[in-house]
């Protein structure tokens, strides 16, 4: 693809991704919660955070790579679980884990995938498998025991979504479910024929993992996406993922606890590693950012648990700012739909490559060869530099 040779950063992809979307795909992709304070304070935090910059210092020799999740990755970054990547491009989540297997990260299937378990581990990707507590208790049996069946390494249970997040954006576009499209919505659809023909040639869209358990619903009038929206359980506690634990015997990871005190109930309930997130900013606004509370969690925690920031991760500084205040990696959602969005497998290929070489160059300028060689010494918070005049 012409347009990707020419992107050079994450920005660029996602402007070609918001020429190949129609408007409500797009809004659906980007938008937040409310008024989107969250959403925009994910990415400021970390213009918060300055990086030292040491010189003379042999950076012949860089090596990314890392362990996480019990994976070895050949960057501190994975990709997130994210519902539903058809919407973006017809070659959807299989396009992403084949992006991920060649870029040497691990992938986060979701429950809400439209492509199944069984066809994800088929590509070789180093996978985990993103799964809520539902309901019906026997529904998460099942898919937790799908995906220990076909070699999925790590289990991710998402906590944060007792219930949707107030997204305006979908709200005034009709990309509801079902949908109720405004006119323009629909002619944004009439205006982008590439996407809109790639979505009526996909008849395979559908929510993969579950439809098989559902039984017969049509005849009640429900959908199936109606139907899991309603298994979501909001009487859920610690006890249930007590309970995870002792069905679960891989690494397990909980995805959205963001306090530092539910940070340290999970990891006394057994949790290997918690994704630090809230949801992209996507469910209670005006919460902070992974990275505002991720020194306060990593001090409460110590090392019995892997660290993994999720939420406004754009450059490869980031990710060095992130594991310099105590994360063991990041994960990205929205960067690599973008370059789904732009590009297919091509697109996410080139997302990681973007970053690949980001993070490499930068280790380089802040004379580091390794990631455990990356501390708190090489951070400073910019408080420090306002407080000191003449600095």
């Amino acid at each position: 693809m012409a347009g990707l040779s020419k992107a050079f950063n994450v920005a660029d992809v996602r402007a070609l991704a918001g020429r190949a979307l129609p408007r409500p795909i797009r809004d659906y992709l980007e938008g937040g919660a409310d008024d989107e304070w969250t959403l925009a304070r994910n990415r400021a935090a970390f213009g918060d955070w300055v990086l030292a910059q040491r010189t003379l210092v042999d950076v012949s020799v860089i090596d990314p790579g890392t362990d996480m999740l019990g994976f070895r990755a050949a960057m501190p970054l994975m990709l997130s679980p994210t519902g539903m990547s058809q919407l973006f491009h017809a070659s959807g989540e299989t396009a992403v884990a084949r992006a991920a297997a060649a870029a040497g990260v691990p992938y986060g299937l979701s429950t809400m995938a439209t492509t199944s378990i069984e066809t994800i581990a088929a590509t070789g990707a180093n996978r985990y498998f993103q799964l809520y507590l539902f309901r019906d208790r026997e529904l998460t049996r099942a898919l937790l025991e799908r995906a220990a069946a076909h070699g999925y390494g790590a289990l991710c249970l998402t906590v944060d979504t007792a219930m949707a997040g107030n997204r305006e954006r979908d709200l005034k576009s009709g990309m509801i479910m079902p949908p109720r499209f405004t006119l323009g919505s629909l002619l944004s659809f009439a205006g982008h024929p590439r996407w809109s023909l790639g979505a009526l040639k996909n008849r395979s869209f559908q929510l993969a993992n579950v439809v098989d358990h559902v039984g017969d619903i049509g005849s009640a009038g429900t959908s199936v996406i109606d139907y899991v929206n309603a298994q979501f359980d909001r009487t859920a506690t610690w006890k249930d993922v007590e309970w995870l634990r002792g069905l679960w015997s891989g690494k397990l990871v909980i995805k959205g606890a963001i306090m530092p005190g539910d940070c340290l109930e999970a990891v006394d309930c057994g949790v290997d590693a918690v994704m630090v997130s809230n949801h992209g900013g996507r469910q209670l606004d005006t919460a902070g950012a992974p990275l505002d509370y991720l020194p306060a969690i990593r001090d409460r925690i110590g090392d019995r648990a892997e660290l993994i920031v999720d939420g406004g991760v754009r450059r490869g500084t980031d990710v060095l700012k992130a594991i310099a205040l105590g994360a063991n990696g990041c994960s990205i959602g929205r960067p690599y739909l973008y370059g789904l969005a732009a590009g297919g497998e091509a697109g996410v290929a080139r997302i990681l490559s973007i970053f690949r070489s980001e993070i490499e160059r930068d280790m380089g300028l802040m004379g580091r060869t390794r990631i455990a060689d990356i501390t708190a010494a090489d951070v400073d918070h910019l408080s420090q530099f306002r407080s000191k005049p003449g600095c």
